[in-house]
């Protein structure tokens, strides 16, 4: 059977998808929890932590591009992008546990460690999720097949976004017995644990089916003049760097806005409304004692609805994108998000 119709069993489909579910456990919550952990955790002044956090990111721009290359050139038995997921697994949940670690040190040490910790965190996930990214290619060349892995790897992340967004400050408030330091630390040994074990299994159920012919090769040279001279590539990274420089600052402000800005007193009598109403008035006690679960809760809830809406958005996307087109679904979606 050739690569072209190949059908790729549901097995390699889940496989595949968990590689994305256990990136973003880390990816989501650096997102969506970095700063606030900087700040109101490790005691980071607001300043240092926001630089620290924009250089990772504009160093993370620069090195994918090398990383690229280097996969791209990456020659084993068991293929180009595979091993890396491998060979990264561990270091990724190393970096993300002395990413959320809060050693005693001073100011200007806490500093130099959360730059560094942050540094080779942004160079592991370049390592694992480039190749990660490239792996459907090579795993098929069936465009149909390669579309459904592409639906179970959003289903993946997805889930990855409710767990984060939803259930890690409860879930550091348990881990923590209240105590955020030491539940960050704790929350982000589950999460890295997790993850080394779905990277394992990635590397495990799939195969690379692709081969490039030694004709198709090119020179490092060629590939960044090509990249150059691709406009639409060129358009696609900015709208995604802005895309993700939007999602960072939404997903930073939050938290600080249920944390530091609304009412404890009102909010909490606003969970206990919502949650007798839906039927978990036995949550509603537990929100009751104490400021920092009304917080908490009142985040997840708010996140959780987000996701909500997500999932509907998915649900209909095919139907818009086949009525009205995917580039004008697409740009209607960006004007949305931006008045929201």
């Amino acid at each position: 059977m050739s690569n072209s119709t190949e059908k790729i069993s549901v097995i390699e489909k889940i496989g595949y998808s968990l590689g994305d579910l256990a990136a973003n456990l880390i990816f989501q919550t650096l997102m969506t929890f970095l700063a606030f952990f900087y700040t109101d955790v490790y005691k980071i002044p607001p300043a240092t932590a926001s630089f620290i956090i924009f250089f990772g990111g504009m160093f993370g721009a620069f090195f994918n591009p090398i990383m690229g290359i280097i996969a791209d050139r990456t020659t084993t038995r068991w293929g180009k992008f595979r091993p890396w997921i491998l060979w990264t697994a561990v270091p990724f949940g190393a970096m993300a546990i002395l990413a959320f670690s809060t050693p005693d040190f001073s100011l200007s040490g806490k500093v130099v460690y959360a730059f560094i910790t942050y540094l080779l965190l942004v160079v592991v996930y370049s390592a694992n999720n480039l190749p990660y990214a490239s792996l459907s290619g090579v795993i098929t060349g069936n465009m149909a097949e390669r579309n459904s892995l592409s639906s179970y790897r959003f289903v993946a992340v997805t889930i990855a976004q409710l767990i984060v967004q939803s259930f890690l400050l409860p879930l550091a408030l348990v881990l923590g017995d209240g105590d955020k330091t030491k539940g960050f630390e704790n929350t982000m040994m589950l999460f890295a644990a997790i993850g080394v074990v779905f990277f394992i299994i990635t590397f495990l159920t799939t195969k690379e089916r692709i081969i490039p012919t030694p004709e198709q090769k090119s020179s490092v040279k060629e590939d960044l003049r090509d990249l150059v001279r691709n406009k639409p590539w060129i358009v696609m990274l900015i709208v995604t760097v802005f895309i993700f420089i939007t999602l960072s600052l939404k997903g930073g402000m939050y938290v600080y806005y249920f944390e530091n800005y609304l009412s404890r007193e009102h909010l909490g009598e606003f969970l206990e409304k919502i949650l007798e109403k839906i039927g978990l008035s036995q949550l509603s006690d537990h929100s009751a004692s104490g400021a920092e679960d009304v917080a908490s809760i009142g985040f997840s809830l708010f996140n959780a609805a987000g996701i909500v809406t997500t999932i509907i958005g998915i649900a209909i996307s095919k139907s818009l994108a086949d009525r009205f087109g995917k580039r004008d679904v697409f740009g209607c979606s960006l004007f949305l998000s931006a008045l929201c």
